[in-house]
């Protein structure tokens, strides 16, 4: 039998028990894919994250969902920074290597920041549905589609649909019943990021409010909601970029509120056009599995 340590963090969390939550091991090295992939089944979480050694970087660290490995998402790479630095007395900035790329992160003002990968780069491209087509698999109505959904890719390829208003934000409820017409990205995963400017969320320091939600297709036919997704907030700065908005941007995201898991994102786009997502991360348990 093989031992690993392993910890439960809170990532964009704004209390103990609220944001995403996230199992990060410390050190798996000697694990398959396969261990992998089942350990994530077995924890069940929105994705778990493995430490490993790199050459190139702090430390690699590979993602996985219950059902597949993601080549980047944010949550995890914060939540993973936050844990390498508590074995690391309390190391303030460092790099993490995973299949996008390597993620420069850095520690300040109470929370963790990323950097999108700089290669790729920000991609966006058309959706090939009707604003129609898609407000109607999200149960709303066409007028509440504020223009038109788009692919985002920053590391993560989402669909990307803005509203007209933080209420149909609310509203948006994807109807299980059209998940064969909905868009797949590249690996297959279908799903939706749907956000709207919400002065409610003005957390005071001059940041834009935006209430966002993310659904995505389960195995079982139906849809399940993500409580704080850092590679769709990475997505809506690119999006923010592609439509011409003013630059520098500071954004404070809402997430999770309806699956009660309140999310705080801060996402900024600087004056170069490089996209930064950060939150707190809190950690709550730590243990030891046996394989």
């Amino acid at each position: 039998m093989r031992e690993y340590a392993f910890r439960i963090v809170n990532v964009f969390a704004g209390q103990t028990l609220g944001g995403n939550p996230l199992c990060v091991f410390e050190n798996a090295s000697g694990m398959s894919d396969e261990e992998m992939q089942a350990l994530a089944l077995q924890f069940n979480l929105s994705e778990t994250s493995f430490i490993l050694p790199s050459e190139v970087a702090t430390a690699r660290m590979r993602i996985f969902t219950p059902d597949m490995e993601m080549a980047f998402a944010g949550h995890p790479s914060l939540g993973s920074a936050h844990v390498i630095s508590a074995l690391n007395q309390g190391l303030g900035q460092l790099d993490l290597e995973c299949r996008g790329g390597i993620i420069p992160l850095v520690f300040n003002d109470s929370r963790w920041t990323l950097t999108t990968p700089a290669k790729p780069g920000p991609h966006v491209q058309a959706c090939q549905l009707t604003m129609a087509g898609v407000a109607a698999m999200l149960g709303l109505a066409e007028e509440d589609i504020l223009s038109e959904p788009v692919w985002v890719n920053t590391g993560s390829e989402q669909l990307l649909v803005p509203l007209k208003s933080s209420a149909a934000v609310w509203r948006a409820q994807p109807d299980a019943a059209k998940l064969s017409d909905w868009p797949a990205n590249q690996l297959g995963r279908k799903s939706a990021y749907v956000f709207a400017a919400d002065a409610a969320h003005d957390d005071g320091t001059g940041r834009l409010g935006i209430k966002a939600r993310y659904f995505f297709a389960t195995k079982g036919g139906s849809f399940a909601e993500d409580p704080g997704t850092g590679s769709a907030c990475a997505n809506l700065g690119a999006w923010w970029i592609e439509q011409g908005h003013a630059l520098p941007a500071s954004l404070m995201v809402s997430q999770g509120e309806q699956v009660r898991r309140p999310c705080q994102l801060y996402l900024d786009v600087d004056l170069n056009k490089k996209i930064h997502v950060g939150g707190k991360v809190i950690e709550i348990a730590q243990g030891k599995l046996q394989i």
